[in-house]
């Protein structure tokens, strides 16, 4: 592995921290999470216009800018230090790499040019309960989680030639303001069910869509209601979409694992700053060996969740998983150095106007969707069979 950064890759990151520094300061953040939307559509326009970023890791013959999925996880290491509200993860991150997976060639050509060009958002939507799941991050994706019938999710069902879908589904990303859904779905009776990704304009008829209030209000999510709602199936009619998910999760960790570590290196500057200032007993509370223990704690743990996330990152194209671990360790450095933030900024850091809870509450947001951090631990040990005994024996021999 080669840890150094390309010139692109330095480049990228440069230009988006100049970017979100000059559009996306704390008052610009609050003005946009009071939006319907919960974003600033001028600061997405420029993020899609002047940086491409919702099609950066999507092919140029689409629209797209060619690079990985690791040059998009460095990016969102941008973002999470701003915590900028954006569909991106949704679009870019969740629904894109499922379009360019399982779409047909009239599917990848119509969509994937409008999602790169950031004129199309889209949000995948599935049981927000069971998304980790969903995208095998702290389960094996059998299915089940879709739902369908009185088991709640979405029921589809052929009719006319077509499919048409029935359910509800809670805690969609960007879900209430995407122009585009892609909807996991139970199809098939009891005996012979499966699960199907179906594609539905988000302004369809029968299409019911309620904003919600989130503990992270920096990724609004919305709750779906589809009512006998006309939708095309993703892909041909033999494609596995629960392989499709399981291929787009490690990804997708990565690149919040990225995000995360942002957010964390963040948070510890504006403590570091302001234990620097705030002062008792006639010297800065910074000096205190209490508090540089405490902090120094909080370095080391952003570090090492910066390096885990860096291999992931660099692991999505080179045919390793590591996405679920260097998640599990972001999240937790995250809430630990966010936590630290709000105890050391003393009674300032307890206020609504400080920005001091938003890092927390995307800690604890990021683990009620993605997590939690020992599911993820787990599931990654499983699928390493670490706790196996048969192989367990091996070793010992």
């Amino acid at each position: 592995m080669d840890a150094r950064f390309t010139p692109e890759q330095d480049e990228i990151r440069r230009t988006l921290r100049e970017l979100l520094h000059s559009r996306c300061g704390p008052r610009e953040l609050r003005a946009a999470l009071d939006t319907p939307a919960g974003h600033d559509p001028a600061l997405w326009t420029a993020l899609a216009g002047r940086l491409g970023l919702p099609g950066l890791a999507l092919p140029e013959a689409y629209g797209g800018v060619g690079c990985s999925a690791t040059e998009l996880a460095l990016a969102c290491e941008e973002t999470g230090r701003a915590l900028a509200p954006s569909p991106l993860l949704a679009t870019a991150v969740l629904a894109a790499p499922l379009i360019a997976a399982l779409g047909t060639e009239a599917q990848r050509a119509e969509l994937l040019p409008r999602l790169a060009g950031g004129t199309l958002t889209a949000a995948l939507a599935v049981p927000g309960t069971a998304l980790a799941t969903a995208l095998a991050l702290t389960g094996t994706s059998g299915g089940d989680w879709a739902g369908g019938g009185r088991a709640g999710g979405v029921q589809a069902r052929r009719a006319a030639g077509g499919w048409r879908l029935y359910g509800q589904v809670d805690q969609v990303l960007d879900g209430h303001s995407a122009g585009l859904l892609v909807v996991a779905a139970h199809a098939g009776g009891f005996a012979r069910s499966r699960t199907l990704l179906f594609l539905v304009p988000g302004d369809a008829a029968g299409v019911v869509r309620v904003r919600q209030t989130a503990l992270d209000a920096t990724r609004p999510r919305g709750r779906l209601q589809l009512r006998d709602v006309e939708a095309e199936l993703l892909g041909e009619e033999g494609a596995d979409a629960l392989g499709a998910l399981t291929a787009v999760g490690d990804p997708a960790a990565a690149v919040l694992a990225c995000e995360a570590v942002g957010a964390a290196d963040r948070a510890l500057e504006r403590t570091v700053e302001y234990v620097g200032q705030r002062e008792q007993f006639g010297r800065a509370i910074g000096s205190f060996q209490a508090v540089k223990h405490r902090l120094a704690d909080v370095y080391v743990g952003v570090q090492a969740a910066r390096s885990a996330a860096y291999y992931a990152a660099w692991a999505t194209v080179h045919g390793e998983r590591a996405g679920g671990l260097a998640l599990a360790q972001a999240l937790e450095a995250l809430r630990i150095a966010s936590a630290e933030a709000i105890q050391l900024h003393g009674g300032i850091g307890f206020t609504w106007e400080h920005e001091a809870h938003l890092y927390f509450k995307r800690a604890a947001g990021d683990e009620l969707l993605f997590g939690p951090t020992h599911r993820l631990r787990a599931h990654a040990a499983d699928a390493a069979r670490v706790f196996s005994v048969s192989e367990a024996r091996e070793v010992a021999v």
